[in-house]
């Protein structure tokens, strides 16, 4: 003969059972939702690593054309080296960043003053791959701040906010554009 359980037993069971797997459950959505943020930052960093590869070759070529350019030039090379630098997804990093993305559009308008440059097959693959880099970058920008707020959102939001406080799960920073960068890049040489 089988022991049976009685009703009151299961009920007490489950009243037990069920805080700890709720925590177990938020605990592992926190878990994903950083790891997705870590998947999308990972995904930029290939983009950029992308970039920085370009730009010593883009900078070599425009240097054969335009010797008095040197300031650009040289504002371009420090913005990458001070970028490359930093490997985490800190705010530095993007502002870091920042600097490249204005440097880029003035170093490719360049061509615009010198017609040998744009006529220059090694600029142009140069022009033609840091354009498709840059829409990666773009795109997976946008997956990475999508991340960032899915996860800020279990972060903040209640209860699975008391187990982000409990276990240190802390807000993340979106990969944002300073205000003095949303105005249009001045690209007159």
């Amino acid at each position: 003969m089988t022991p049976s359980v009685d009703a009151t037993t299961l009920v007490i069971l489950a009243v037990i059972a069920t805080p700890p797997m709720l925590v177990a459950v938020m605990y592992n959505g926190h878990v994903n939702r950083r790891n997705a943020v870590n998947y999308a930052y990972a995904s930029i960093d290939v983009q950029l690593k992308k970039r920085w590869d370009l730009i010593p070759n883009l900078v070599e070529t425009v240097k054969g054309y335009t010797r008095h350019e040197k300031e650009l030039l040289e504002t371009l090379t420090r913005a990458r080296r001070q970028a490359k630098d930093l490997h985490d997804d800190s705010h530095d990093r993007f502002s870091g960043e920042s600097q490249i993305n204005q440097a880029v559009p003035q170093l490719l308008a360049l061509a615009e003053s010198y017609p040998e440059l744009k006529a220059d097959k090694q600029f142009l693959n140069l022009q033609r791959n840091l354009t498709e880099v840059e829409a990666q970058i773009a795109a997976a920008r946008r997956a990475y701040n999508a991340a960032v707020m899915d996860y800020n959102n279990g972060v903040d939001m209640f209860p699975s906010s008391i187990i982000a406080s409990l276990f240190g799960f802390a807000r993340r920073h979106h990969f944002a554009t300073k205000p003095s960068e949303r105005d249009t890049p001045n690209v007159a040489i």
